[in-house]
């Protein structure tokens, strides 16, 4: 379901980037397309479905308290992206049949995918570094909200940030880039498949050792600090 949250996101930020483009011009359409995105993040938290980059901070803090074993954990790992890309990819085969997009859509889809094909293998997962760490921290503070309307507002936020930096998500960008190819945008599968694993490391790293690993030391350094000391 993450997938179909994902591509919801994606067809926001596209159509409202083919609106302003012509009135204001390519980045600041992108911008508020950019505002439209967001969405997807606020479905994936209020739903709760399964992305798989908000499957690093939760399940690892549980693997180390013993909750789950490595086998689990390597399980949603595995499970999760391949069912976010096949949820998203069913939607994008229904919404690609010609003439559901608005006009102009289609034009900003193809040229997003081809977008990210051109960045080189290393920009490509320093943005992934980024794009990693930018979602597992959106975990945390969701996670550290009580009221649904603060989670609604860290999910948007997260969402916003991602695509204002363009920032590399192995489940959003191949997703967009399967859009693309769908629409006729100059790129190939293997294309795809090269960004999908550049991201994913890029995402881990980003999420696990950015994110994960200081904010689980954060958090045992508080519950340290909170002990009764003697006197």
């Amino acid at each position: 379901m993450a997938g179909f949250d994902v591509v919801f996101g994606v067809l926001a930020l596209a159509t409202i980037a083919a609106a302003f483009t012509s009135r204001l011009g390519e980045e600041p359409a992108h911008a508020l397309g950019a505002l439209g995105f967001g969405i997807a993040f606020i479905f994936i938290v209020v739903g709760r479905s399964e992305l798989f980059t908000e499957n690093f901070l939760v399940p690892v803090t549980g693997l180390v308290q013993g909750h789950i074993t490595k086998v689990k954990l390597a399980e949603l790992w595995l499970i999760s992206p391949v069912c976010n890309i096949a949820g998203g990819t069913a939607l994008i085969l229904v919404a690609g049949v010609h003439g559901v997009l608005p006009p102009g859509t289609s034009d900003t889809l193809v040229k997003i995918a081809e977008g990210f094909d051109a960045n080189s293998a290393w920009t490509a997962f320093c943005s992934a570094i980024i794009g990693g760490a930018l979602i597992t921290a959106m975990t945390w503070l969701v996670e550290g909200v009580g009221s649904i309307g603060g989670r609604i507002v860290c999910a948007w936020i997260a969402g916003v940030l991602l695509t204002l930096g363009s920032f590399n998500h192995v489940i959003v960008v191949t997703l967009e880039m399967i859009f693309g190819l769908r629409l006729g945008a100059d790129i190939g599968g293997l294309d795809v498949a090269q960004n999908f694993v550049v991201a994913a490391a890029g995402n881990m790293l980003g999420g696990l050792v950015f994110v994960t690993l200081t904010r689980t030391g954060q958090a045992i350094g508080s519950s340290d600090d909170e002990g009764p000391t003697e006197a």
